[in-house]
Protein backbone atom coordinates (compact mmCIF):
# COMPACT_ATOMS: atom_id res chain seq x y z
CA UNK A 1 0.00 0.00 0.00
CA UNK A 2 1.12 3.33 -1.19
CA UNK A 3 1.42 6.05 1.76
CA UNK A 4 0.34 9.36 0.51
CA UNK A 5 1.83 12.55 1.54
CA UNK A 6 -0.44 14.89 3.68
CA UNK A 7 -0.34 18.46 5.31
CA UNK A 8 1.53 18.19 8.72
CA UNK A 9 -0.80 21.22 9.91
CA UNK A 10 -3.15 23.21 9.02
CA UNK A 11 -1.16 26.64 8.06
CA UNK A 12 0.51 24.54 5.13
CA UNK A 13 -3.32 23.73 3.75
CA UNK A 14 -4.39 27.36 3.96
CA UNK A 15 -1.32 28.77 2.25
CA UNK A 16 -1.89 26.21 -0.47
CA UNK A 17 -4.62 27.10 -0.97
CA UNK A 18 -4.89 30.87 -0.90
CA UNK A 19 -1.69 30.45 -3.77
CA UNK A 20 -3.82 28.37 -5.61
CA UNK A 21 -6.98 30.67 -5.37
CA UNK A 22 -4.30 34.04 -6.31
CA UNK A 23 -2.73 32.25 -9.35
CA UNK A 24 -6.09 31.06 -10.71
CA UNK A 25 -7.48 34.99 -9.76
CA UNK A 26 -4.73 36.20 -11.97
CA UNK A 27 -4.92 34.01 -14.68
CA UNK A 28 -8.87 34.57 -15.64
CA UNK A 29 -8.20 38.07 -14.99
CA UNK A 30 -5.54 39.04 -16.87
CA UNK A 31 -6.68 38.51 -20.38
CA UNK A 32 -10.35 39.86 -19.48
CA UNK A 33 -8.45 43.34 -18.18
CA UNK A 34 -5.95 43.23 -21.37
CA UNK A 35 -8.78 43.02 -23.88
CA UNK A 36 -10.55 45.84 -21.78
CA UNK A 37 -8.20 48.07 -21.95
CA UNK A 38 -6.86 47.81 -25.40
CA UNK A 39 -4.45 45.19 -24.92
CA UNK A 40 -6.35 42.16 -26.81
CA UNK A 41 -4.07 42.23 -29.83
CA UNK A 42 -1.14 41.49 -27.70
CA UNK A 43 -2.72 38.76 -26.45
CA UNK A 44 -3.18 37.33 -29.98
CA UNK A 45 -0.02 37.53 -31.00
CA UNK A 46 1.24 36.10 -27.61
CA UNK A 47 -0.96 32.87 -27.97
CA UNK A 48 0.61 32.54 -31.98
CA UNK A 49 4.00 32.81 -31.08
CA UNK A 50 3.24 30.41 -28.16
CA UNK A 51 2.18 28.22 -30.55
CA UNK A 52 4.43 28.45 -33.70
CA UNK A 53 8.00 29.40 -32.27
CA UNK A 54 7.54 27.98 -28.45
CA UNK A 55 6.17 24.41 -29.93
CA UNK A 56 9.15 24.25 -32.58
CA UNK A 57 11.73 25.57 -29.56
CA UNK A 58 10.28 22.89 -27.39
CA UNK A 59 10.47 19.65 -29.87
CA UNK A 60 14.07 20.70 -30.82
CA UNK A 61 14.84 20.82 -27.30
CA UNK A 62 13.32 17.64 -26.39
CA UNK A 63 14.99 15.90 -29.36
CA UNK A 64 17.92 17.49 -28.84
CA UNK A 65 18.22 16.20 -25.48
CA UNK A 66 16.46 12.21 -26.20
CA UNK A 67 19.09 12.40 -28.97
CA UNK A 68 22.67 13.32 -27.20
CA UNK A 69 21.43 12.08 -23.23
CA UNK A 70 22.94 15.25 -21.83
CA UNK A 71 22.16 18.15 -20.05
CA UNK A 72 20.67 21.20 -21.91
CA UNK A 73 24.31 23.09 -21.62
CA UNK A 74 26.06 20.15 -22.65
CA UNK A 75 23.82 19.46 -25.55
CA UNK A 76 24.08 22.23 -26.88
CA UNK A 77 27.90 22.60 -26.66
CA UNK A 78 28.23 19.22 -28.23
CA UNK A 79 25.98 20.17 -31.51
CA UNK A 80 28.15 23.35 -31.83
CA UNK A 81 30.40 25.32 -29.31
CA UNK A 82 29.28 28.65 -30.72
CA UNK A 83 25.95 27.68 -29.25
CA UNK A 84 26.45 26.65 -25.98
CA UNK A 85 25.38 30.32 -24.30
CA UNK A 86 21.72 28.62 -25.70
CA UNK A 87 21.87 25.98 -23.10
CA UNK A 88 22.23 28.89 -20.48
CA UNK A 89 19.41 30.49 -21.90
CA UNK A 90 17.31 27.85 -22.40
Amino acid sequence: MNKRSTFTGGIGFVMAAAGSAVGLGNLWRFPYLAAQYGGGIFLLVYIILLFTFGFAMLMTEIALGRKTKLSCISAYKKLCSKFAFLGYLA
